[in-house]
């Protein structure tokens, strides 16, 4: 084994999960509705965990919850647990909810192209343990990254992806997505993917991009960047929608450059921000820690 390999081999190990489920809950804020969700799971004997919430207004502003609790049996228990949470939650309180068994780790796609730092770095990170996710595919419309990404043992597809119609394309990733995965990480995919595509995937996408938006659009941000002398680099990571880059964000972060950086530099500087803010909201996301509200986002860190 290469030292390469053994550093490959040493996992994290993960939070247990084993007999836990989360609940996420929103939806118009009243009186009463923690207290019901706790009186639900305590009638299961189940042990809460962990409790956030938040209200954007007590006096009937939108409520957001999320609560982790441990039931033993819990995969045989989980459906009355659920049938109750409804009756109390969507038919007493009109809120909407979700309710996963945390044993089960979501299933993802990764989309990338030429730059493989983020695509790698979330392969690494899955690797360790340090991600709570199955990752089901790479994706990719440039072959480069094949070798890297199948040494991790993970499914690699290379689509093609180019000139102004895309859709042989979109249709070979519907085919190979449907069905499969729970969501998408666009890790830096070179690609804008259509209306129509965002619709038929039917599950949530995030993406990467540097904070520069909406200055420096299109090639060479960085370049352009260095030209007008910026003091701080950034990543964001959000939801994908029809409307490019402009999603409910997620994650953001940045660091402070100078004068004396280099456009390569601020590259480098600019990738390390951007797998960082990725692996916090795919994480996150992955945990059921982020909830959408038009469009924005509650996270729940």
């Amino acid at each position: 084994m290469t030292l390469t390999q053994e550093a490959l081999a040493v996992r994290t190990e993960p939070t247990p999960t084993h007999n836990q489920a989360v609940l996420i809950v929103h939806g118009k804020d009243r009186t009463g509705i923690v207290a019901a969700i706790s009186a639900v799971l305590g009638k299961h004997d189940a042990n809460i965990v962990s409790l956030d919430q938040y209200s954007d207004n007590p006096h009937g502003g939108a409520f957001f919850q999320r609560t982790v609790f441990a039931l033993d049996h819990l995969k045989a228990r989980l459906p009355q647990v659920e049938l109750d949470l409804r009756a109390k939650l969507a038919e007493g309180f009109e809120l909407e909810y979700t309710l996963r068994d945390l044993s089960q780790p979501k299933r993802v796609a990764i989309f990338a192209s030429k730059d493989d730092h983020c695509l790698l770095d979330l392969l690494w990170r899955h690797r360790r343990g340090e991600l709570p996710v199955n990752v089901a595919m790479v994706i990719s419309n440039h072959p480069d990254t094949a070798d890297e990404v199948r040494f991790f043992g993970v499914p690699f597809f290379h689509v093609p992806s180019a000139g102004p119609d895309k859709s042989a394309a979109e249709a070979q990733h519907l085919r190979l997505l449907q069905g499969n995965v729970d969501f998408i990480v666009l890790a830096r995919y070179m690609q804008i993917l259509s209306g129509d595509f965002i619709e038929r995937v039917g599950v949530p996408i995030i993406n990467i991009h540097h904070s520069f938006l909406p200055s420096f659009i299109g090639a060479g941000p960085y370049a352009k960047a260095k030209q007008r002398g910026v003091k701080l680099v950034g990543a964001t990571a959000h939801y994908v929608t029809e409307d490019l880059d402009e999603g409910p964000i997620i994650e953001q972060d940045v660091i402070r450059v100078s004068h004396a950086d280099t456009v390569r530099d601020l590259q480098r500087r600019g990738a390390d921000v951007e797998r960082a803010v990725l692996s916090r909201a795919v994480r996150w996301h992955s945990e059921d820690r982020v909830i959408r509200h038009e469009n924005h986002t509650i996270v729940f860190a």
